[in-house]
C-alpha cells in the first residue's frame, strides 16, 4: 500500500488567479444569478439566493481575498457544504476537476490558515487550496 494520498480538488478562477476546495465540500455548480441584497455586517457578502426551497448565503469570494472586485467577472456560483449549512461563492468560472497528491500541496507560512489551506503545485501552475469551514467565518 502506498502511502501516498491524493484528493481531487474543484479548480475555478476568479480573475487571473487559480483557486481550488476540496471535491467532497462542494455540493452544486450553478450558473450565475444576481442575490438579493441583505444588510450584513461582513462585507463580502454579497446577498442570499433561492435554490430548492432553501435560501442561500453568497459570499464575494474576489472580495473576501483581497483582490480587485471591480475586475471580477461572474459566471457561476459554487454552492459549498460548510459544518453549518450550505453557501455559495461567486467564482468567474469553473475549470476543472484535479486530483493532486500529498507532495504537491504546500503550506504557505505567510497565509491566513483560516481561510487557505495550501497551495497546490501543478506544473507551472500554483492552486490556492480554499478551507471551506474558515472562508465562510466572519474572522474576529
Amino acid at each position: 500500500m502506498s502511502d501516498i494520498t491524493s484528493q481531487q480538488l474543484v479548480v475555478f478562477s476568479i480573475g487571473s488567479e487559480e483557486y481550488a476546495l476540496p471535491i467532497g465540500a462542494v455540493h452544486e455548480i450553478i450558473r450565475y444569478t444576481e442575490p438579493r441584497s441583505v444588510t450584513s455586517d461582513v462585507p463580502w457578502i454579497r446577498g442570499v439566493i433561492g435554490l430548492r426551497g432553501k435560501i442561500i448565503p453568497i459570499y464575494d469570494l474576489a472580495q473576501r481575498m483581497g483582490l480587485p472586485v471591480a475586475d471580477a467577472d461572474f459566471g457561476k456560483i459554487v454552492i459549498v457544504e460548510t459544518g453549518t449549512g450550505q453557501a455559495g461563492v461567486l467564482v468567474g468560472d469553473v475549470e476543472e476537476v484535479l486530483t493532486v497528491t500529498n507532495e504537491q500541496l504546500e503550506a504557505v507560512p505567510t497565509a491566513d490558515t483560516q481561510t487557505i489551506e495550501s497551495i497546490a503545485k501543478i506544473d507551472d501552475r500554483l492552486v490556492i487550496l480554499l478551507n471551506p469551514e474558515g472562508l465562510f467565518s466572519s474572522g474576529s
